[in-house]
């Protein structure tokens, strides 16, 4: 039996991918003028939680399988594609040194800083999703 009871996940993916991209445009006026800077610490970090939120996505996604109705497949599809944006990101970061002011580092920054706020309140809204349903 499949339950559509996702009432407001559109709603909650579309405020998340939002502000998510405000952010990122915030942080890349922030890296062009050199105000902030993205360390390889932090890329570390980045790296690591993406790859432990990819596993946890896919614990998550077995253990609900049948659960969510269609509401499951655009919030899915949207953590996953941060996830997979994360990752390649901060490795092109890492690999890649930028020189402070670049407009190329900002712009990859700001891309980063979106995928990477993007994972953590799509989670938020696959969680709201899961318990919606009964």
């Amino acid at each position: 039996m499949m339950n559509s009871c996702c009432r407001c996940t559109g709603n909650c993916t579309t405020f998340a991918v939002v502000a998510s991209v405000i952010l990122g445009v915030i942080t890349a006026f922030l890296r062009i003028t050199g105000v902030i800077t993205l360390t390889s610490a932090f890329l570390w970090v980045v790296l690591g939680v993406s790859v432990v939120y990819l596993l946890g996505t896919l614990v998550a996604s077995l253990f609900t399988k049948g659960q969510g109705g269609a509401c499951n497949c655009t919030t899915l599809f949207v953590l996953l594609l941060s996830i997979v944006g994360a990752v390649v990101l901060s490795i092109v970061l890492l690999a890649v040194t930028f020189a402070a002011t670049s407009v190329v580092g900002a712009i990859l920054a700001g891309l980063l800083i979106i995928f990477f706020f993007q994972i953590i309140t799509v989670s938020a809204c696959y969680i709201l999703c899961l318990n919606r349903c009964e």
